[in-house]
């Protein structure tokens, strides 16, 4: 068991992931405290749904807007110097929020403008740290720190939001921001604890082409990006069936209120054993895919897929609310897996002057598809009903997996295989 445990952890054997994860978890759970707080203070002011809804969308529209450029700064300037920047505007914003409502000189325009400045912030951001991950670790340890990064990312989702309902009730919405500003503090000192000298790949980097200390315009080294992707058949499959699947089918929570309310009858607390257990699962795969630590293929990756549209589509039917818990965990492991090992792919094949443009595309299509399905699943549920909408784009997923499998049955399998 203990060295089963040791496995599961092994990139903890690299002092800068260690300072890294630790860092990250306070911080994330800090961001998931601000993401409820924040929607429940849009509610305080509006008592509006749409300007919910709006204040979501502005924050994801710079992702999608310059999320690209962001990935051409992260080849260009040193990895760890830029998140020192972004996680430090990030606070910023966080703290002067606070400031906004502590002192009562909130107006909802600024919210409007502190959302959209932590989306230009985070379109450098998240590419950044998707590219930075490989320098800590390496590349035999990137499928295990790949993992254990979305472990965290899930154990903040289950942990985050309900500290922050505790806070909200215990003190108000004002301590809330606070704290969330004061989180970013660890990730600041972590990133600047780091030793330099241990972080992988740094030289052969440097002698790349197209490297940081090469000079480029700005237009043409994002064509440089976009044109590997597309000429290199693995990554443009994965990054286009991976987003599309996504796109349709990772919307399953949006509905999760409707299903626990109006399908399953079961209120207001089965609503939050649903989402629950949708974290767990995420969160036992994510651990699953740290222990195996193996490096993920084409294969892997559309099985994964085909089994995360069978399960949704099964939860679209169920009215058994036992069973629907089960299927909801289990949809949660499928998706995590997929994803997880489509991401690990991306970094493992793309070469180290050009990651930061390919993470950036991942952002693009991964991230970037989650805001439009949202929109997709909310209409197609005004129109026939959570149920059948649900159950709509569960089958369009699993046909686009499908196609994919065919699709990639049909080629040599030599042209999808990870670079060594």
């Amino acid at each position: 068991m203990i060295s089963g445990l040791l496995r599961a952890l092994t990139s903890f054997r690299q002092r800068n992931y260690r300072l890294f994860w630790f860092g990250q978890m306070i911080s994330l759970i800090g961001s998931w405290m601000q993401s409820i707080g924040q929607a429940w203070l849009v509610l305080q002011v509006t008592h509006s749904a749409w300007q919910l809804g709006l204040v979501g969308a502005l924050q994801a529209l710079p992702i999608l807007l310059f999320s690209l450029f962001g990935g051409v700064f992260a080849d260009r300037w040193p990895k760890r110097r830029v998140l020192l920047v972004t996680q430090s505007l990030a606070m910023l914003q966080a703290l002067l929020l606070w400031a906004l409502i502590a002192t009562g000189a909130m107006q909802l325009w600024h919210l409007y403008v502190l959302a959209m400045l932590l989306g230009l912030t985070n379109s450098l951001d998240r590419p950044t740290r998707q590219a930075f991950v490989v320098e800590m670790v390496g590349r035999e340890d990137l499928p295990n720190a790949m993992a254990l990064n979305s472990s965290l990312i899930n154990l903040a989702r289950i942990v985050g939001p309900g500290l922050g309902g505790i806070i909200i009730g215990a003190s108000s919405v004002t301590m809330l921001f606070l704290l969330n500003g004061l989180s970013f503090i660890p990730v600041l000192i972590s990133l600047a604890l780091m030793r330099r000298q241990e972080l992988h790949e740094l030289h052969a980097q440097l002698q790349q082409p197209g490297a940081v200390g090469e000079r480029k315009n700005t237009w043409h080294s994002l064509r440089e990006g976009v044109d590997y992707v597309w000429k290199t058949p693995a990554l443009a499959f994965v990054i286009l069936v991976v987003g599309l699947v996504l796109l349709f089918g990772s919307n399953f929570n949006v509905v999760l209120p409707l299903f626990a309310t109006g399908v399953l009858q079961a209120g207001a607390v089965g609503f939050g054993f649903l989402s629950a257990a949708s974290g767990l699962g995420a969160l036992i795969a994510a651990l699953w895919l740290a222990w195996r630590n193996q490096k993920p293929t084409v294969r892997h990756v559309l099985i994964g897929m085909l089994v995360f549209a069978v399960l949704e589509a099964v939860f679209a039917v169920s009215r058994l609310y036992l069973l629907s818990l089960a299927l909801i965990a289990a949809v949660g492991f499928a998706e995590t897996a997929f994803a997880v090992g489509a991401t690990t792919m991306l970094q493992m094949l793309a070469p180290d002057h050009l990651r930061g443009r390919v993470m950036s595309i991942y952002v693009l299509c991964f991230d970037g598809s989650l805001p439009l399905g949202y929109m997709l699943v909310g209409w197609l549920s005004a129109l026939c009903g959570a149920p059948i909408a649900l159950l709509i784009c569960a089958l369009v997923s699993l046909l686009i997996a499908g196609a994919g499998w065919m699709w990639w049955k049909a080629r040599d399998d030599s042209v999808y295989s990870i670079a060594s």
